[in-house]
């Protein structure tokens, strides 16, 4: 178990292995590794240029960048002093930016781009922003070279008595970080978390794991989402090494490089990653792919205690399959965790039987993040897992999960009104997702405020629904409409590379998205999809209309969060004249 009081904590032990590697990055297409006593060399080197400006404890400092080595130096150095840091998504608008800093009331903000460098000058007038930080090389007016702070920084390696106490005089009670809520439901709203809050969480969550010194994992979900960064944390305590990729579409050959042990992202991540496997069986592939899929089904119940059967068929099947798909992952890769999103069981059960057991858990950022993970001693298929141990629950008449515990936030950041809603009399943090807790595990089935009642009064909970039709890879992404309507509904975003497949094998000579969306047999697909669907379905959940839409959805095109949630306030209105056709009719 980790024994930390502050998140500096983590920064003192990553930053006492001296010549050992702790993290990696890619100079020219290369794999390079930072030792630790050049990590903290550089967040001294950041810190001291914090100080010169007059920034201390409890000003506020932005992070607006992909996965660096940068971004962490950055947090570490302001963490050190007592600075609150405000990590922002890189998909955010100039608006969206200017809002967020203008709130905060930011001093500097330190950029990894020339594009994010100009989002903050369009950003408009930013009163309380007094520096511009860019990662990158170049010139830009009014901002500074981040490889200037820190170019002398391998002056800074040995330890400084003055520097370490600073670090230790950090409490667990003071302010760390300012994180904005993607807004799926409404404004964007500051979360406070302390150290206390991030500490004790990472004290329990990677408990039951087995993580040890030397493992390795690739930072690649953005670490403006709790989940990606409270695992970097906790791993850097656990002396692990972490290698950053800037890029989503780097990953996969970053995966066969650096070999992962740890493996942590988004459903969406492994849905692709099955989507992939699938699309390019083909013939005699797809069959044996299929035969292996039924053998490990055939052996789910030793899979799911973790036991590697040991017949002839599942070797086989291994050596002609399983083994493959793990090759895409790095070959190495021992522990799979899903979060920031609801894992499809369809996808979970596909895992399992190809032999991986993904150990989904389940937090929010309110709650620094994990309330439940499934590990090597504690997992359910279909679950989010155990509580952790140090988080209380309940679940109130409504179905809604309430928690308590040392991890939950202080509240949110200049807004008394939004803070006191989110909470029962009694102090209870209300999740707004709809749980239940059998034999210690707990299931979560949807959000309470996306669930759907339709105008017969039946209530439907899209989630799971969407999940069934994410698991053919045809389909990209899938919102169910019907709440006050008289039906249910479906808007179904393609996988378009897929599509295309399908289409030059059908005989639909288009790859245009638009002509694809539109043409008949495609739009029958995709009712096969619905049909195969509807068949497990109640009658009151059972999808009446469909509609293919020509765009796949994502978060630069705002149908997304960063955590690949649906906004669905964006969709329904995007397509509302679509939705009204449904039930004009």
């Amino acid at each position: 178990m980790l024994d930390l009081q502050t998140v500096n904590s983590v920064f003192e032990i990553m930053s006492s292995r001296g010549d050992e590697t702790v993290a990696l990055h890619q100079v020219g297409g290369e794999w390079k590794p930072i030792t630790s006593k050049a990590f903290y060399g550089r967040v001294r080197a950041v810190a001291a240029k914090l100080k010169s400006w007059g920034i201390g404890k409890g000003d506020r400092v932005a992070l607006v960048s992909e996965n660096r080595w940068e971004w962490a130096a950055t947090d570490f150095a302001a963490l050190a002093m007592g600075v609150v840091d405000v990590p922002l998504y890189q998909t955010l608008t100039p608006e969206q930016m200017g809002y967020m800093l203008r709130n905060s009331g930011a001093k500097a903000i330190f950029v990894s781009t020339k594009a994010q460098y100009l989002k903050v000058v369009a950003a408009g007038e930013i009163p309380s922003l007094e520096h511009v930080v860019v990662f990158d090389e170049g010139s830009f007016d009014g901002a500074e070279s981040f490889a200037e702070i820190v170019k002398d920084s391998a002056a800074l390696e040995q330890r400084d008595a003055t520097f370490d106490a600073m670090v230790k005089e950090v409490k667990p009670e003071d302010l760390a970080t300012i994180i904005y809520t993607s807004g799926t439901t409404g404004d964007p709203k500051g979360v406070m978390l302390t150290h206390g809050n991030l500490a004790s969480n990472m004290r329990y969550s990677t408990e039951g794991f087995g993580i040890v010194q030397g493992d390795i994992s690739i930072s690649f979900l953005p670490l403006s989402h709790v989940t990606a960064r409270h695992l970097d944390y906790a791993l850097y305590g656990l002396k692990a090494v972490l290698a950053y990729c800037p890029k989503i579409d780097a990953l996969t050959g970053a995966m066969k490089t650096v070999q992962p042990t740890i493996f942590l992202a988004v459903p969406r991540v492994y849905e692709k990653i099955r989507q992939s496997v699938e699309h390019k069986s083909t013939g005699m592939k797809k069959r044996i792919l299929e035969w292996a899929v039924g053998r490990g089904k055939a052996n789910r119940k030793k899979l799911l205690l973790g036991e590697e059967p040991k017949g002839l068929g599942w070797q086989l099947a291994n050596k002609l399959v399983y083994s493959k798909i793990r090759e895409a992952f790095g070959g190495r890769a021992r522990i799979f965790i899903a979060g920031g999103a609801p894992l499809g069981m369809d996808s979970a059960e596909w895992f399992l039987d190809v032999g991986i057991r993904i150990f989904e858990g389940y937090g929010m950022t309110e709650t620094s993040p994990v309330i439940a993970r499934n590990m090597f001693d504690g997992y359910r298929i279909g679950t989010v897992g155990p509580i952790v141990p140090n988080m209380e629950t309940r679940i109130a008449e409504d179905g809604e999960l309430e928690v308590r515990g040392p991890a939950v936030f202080i509240g949110y950041w200049q807004n008394e009104e939004a803070t006191k809603s989110e909470f029962t009399a009694d102090g209870w943090f209300k999740t707004g997702d709809i749980g239940k807790i059998e034999d210690g595990f707990l299931s979560i089935t949807d959000r309470k405020k996306e669930l759907l009642k339709t105008s017969g009064g039946k209530m439907v909970a899209p989630q799971p629904i969407e999940n069934k039709l994410k698991a053919n890879s045809l389909v990209a992404q899938a919102a169910l409409i019907g709440d006050k309507k008289k039906f249910i509904s479906v808007l179904i975003s393609p996988n378009f590379q897929t599509l295309e497949s399908w289409a030059k094998q059908n005989g639909v000579a288009t790859s245009d998205p638009k002509a694809l969306a539109s043409d008949p047999k495609v739009q029958q697909v995709y009712a096969e999809i619905v049909k195969k669907v509807n068949a497990d379905l109640a009658h009151y959940e059972a999808i009446k209309k469909i509609g293919v839409v020509p765009e796949e959805w994502s978060v630069d095109g705002g149908e997304l969060t960063p955590s690949m949630k649906l906004k669905r306030r964006v969709i329904l209105e995007k397509y509302k004249s679509q939705i009204e056709k449904f039930y004009g009719e």
